[in-house]
């Protein structure tokens, strides 16, 4: 399968200092083509926690904060699409508490997103597993 689509960022209200777009599509569409997915769309959204919050009441009522949401466009199993949030500030407090760095955290948040979009789930102990075990591989790919 060819990649057509494309990979976008946009930042709400927020900032990444030495955030690299490049390396960051480089590294989602080598993972999207291993897991023999075909790119779509996939758009990310960085933003703050009101930001994400609201989505999360709007869209799947919940009033709770959260670092990330993902929307799945993925009309057939191959073609990846979807909109993936995050929240930075739950990012920052998220890898504060673990001990990591922002950009570990980021990152594993992104592609934790990622895999949403190529079919994994992380509801149940044997899927989340499965989920952690893929982040981790991917995060040691990454560019």
């Amino acid at each position: 399968m060819k990649a057509t689509g494309h990979i976008d960022f946009f930042f709400e209200e927020v900032i990444i200092p030495g955030f690299s777009r490049k390396k960051a599509r480089e590294w989602i569409m080598n993972t999207i083509k291993e897991e023999g997915g075909c790119l779509g769309d996939i758009t990310f959204v960085f933003c703050n926690d009101d930001y994400l919050l609201r989505l999360n009441l709007e869209y799947l009522e919940h009033d709770t904060l959260t670092d990330i949401i993902t929307f799945d466009y993925c009309e057939d199993k191959g073609n990846i699409s979807g909109d993936i949030f995050i929240s930075i500030e739950r990012v920052r407090e998220n890898a504060s508490g673990l001990n990591l760095s922002f950009a570990e955290e980021l990152n594993r948040v992104m592609i934790h997103g990622v895999l949403h979009l190529l079919g994994y789930k992380d509801k149940r102990p044997d899927d989340e597993m499965l989920m952690r075990q893929k982040e981790n591989y991917y995060l040691t790919l990454q560019a």
